[in-house]
């Protein structure tokens, strides 16, 4: 019986090691899934080299919807324009692929994984609406480009507080097409005919609003 017991306990730190390393490899992966993949040539800026977060209502948009939106951006900003990206990753992304172009941006978002893309990142809680660093001077902006992450009028409206508070005027904002009423009410925008589209299909309509003539109608 004793011998049965010793071999019990034997087996204890065996079992452990193995769920350990079995651990160790899950959050390996994990952190290569969600991290920024640099290695054999990946782009770090590529839509999708951060996973969405379901968590905190992160849904990326396809790669030719990110794509349209930061031509919208780049031209609406014009050559040295100035483009701030709220809760909008995937199009701050789209944007950094286009290496030396002739705009600067910036990313405010809540999901501190962005922090990897250095001194572009600034951390945003819609819940502070205007708790935003010295740096960000008001008004200092050609064009921003926001995505309130949920489909609240409370959202949307401390969203709309940070919006009004960067941009020069023009405004490109991303949110459910049931959102239009209060977007016109909170930022005074229009709802376009370019219908975005997202990697993952969503169960509510999406829609874009901009208060500007845009190329997306």
């Amino acid at each position: 019986m004793s011998s049965k017991m010793d071999d019990d306990d034997d087996d204890v730190p065996q079992l452990s090691s193995h769920t350990l390393a079995a651990l160790q490899e899950f959050y390996l992966e994990q952190q290569q899934r969600e991290g920024m993949k640099t290695s054999h040539g990946f782009n770090r800026y590529s839509v999708g080299s951060i996973e969405e977060d379901w968590q905190l209502s992160q849904f990326w948009y396809s790669d030719e919807t990110a794509s349209c939106l930061a031509n919208e951006a780049i031209v609406a900003a014009g050559k040295g324009g100035r483009i701030a990206c709220v809760s909008a990753p995937s199009v701050y992304q789209k944007l950094k692929e286009r290496d030396g172009a002739d705009f600067s941006v910036c990313i405010l978002e809540y999901d501190r994984r962005f922090s990897v893309y250095g001194e572009e990142f600034i951390f945003y809680d819609y819940n502070n609406p205007l708790k935003l660093p010295d740096s960000l001077l008001p008004h200092s902006f050609d064009i921003v480009v926001a995505d309130p992450p949920y489909l609240s009028e409370e959202c949307l409206q401390k969203t709309a507080e940070t919006i009004k508070y960067l941009t020069k005027g023009k405004i490109l904002l991303c949110t459910g097409a049931i959102m239009e009423e209060q977007a016109a009410k909170h930022l005074g925008v229009k709802i376009c005919k370019f219908i975005p589209k997202h990697s993952r299909n969503l169960a509510n309509e999406f829609r874009c609003y901009v208060n500007y003539a845009s190329g997306l109608d």
